[in-house]
């Protein structure tokens, strides 16, 4: 019957919150930083996520549109000032055009290079503006590992320093 009751405190001193209440600062403030990048990193998953579909449904209605508009200029000036990457890029382009060919003589070749260069340097500002938190997830998915295993073995090795002191090995 004493055994039981041994066990049943034993067991009750081995719960999480319980060895973390009994862990020293360093052990708890790694335990705490890494609960927090956790909660930051599927904080960051779930919103980007929910916001990366709806940003997609929206593209994928406002290219339909736009290939069954008949006058790209009407097209533009009702849907051009929509905040999606994709009418962002027609915006780079049909303002490059009208900048190309505004004047009298218009280079084609020219004209064609430089819609390239503009709607690729919006396309290219749209990509880094969505993947703004990339590095910040992968810094935090290359550091969390290295974090835990320090607390670790610094748990590990007051544990062994505490046997020592007690002279029970």
């Amino acid at each position: 019957m004493l055994d039981n009751i041994s066990l049943a405190a034993d067991a009750a001193t081995l719960s999480p919150i319980a060895l973390f209440l009994q862990a020293d600062w360093i052990v708890k403030a790694v335990m705490i930083g890494l609960l927090a990048a956790s909660i930051y990193v599927w904080a960051v998953i779930f919103t980007q996520g929910r916001g990366v579909g709806k940003l997609m449904r929206a593209s994928e209605r406002f290219e339909r549109d736009f290939w069954r508009a008949g006058d790209i200029d009407k097209f533009y000036e009702a849907n051009g000032r929509e905040e999606l990457p994709s009418a962002k890029v027609l915006a780079a382009g049909i303002s490059e055009w009208r900048r190309s060919t505004a004047g009298r003589n218009v280079d084609r070749e020219g004209t064609r290079e430089r819609l390239g260069v503009a709607m690729n340097s919006a396309l290219a500002g749209e990509v880094d503006r969505l993947a703004e938190k990339i590095g910040t997830l992968a810094t935090i998915g290359a550091v969390a590992p290295f974090v835990g295993l320090f607390g670790t073995v610094w748990g590990i090795m007051r544990s062994f320093t505490a046997i020592a002191a007690s002279n029970n090995s």
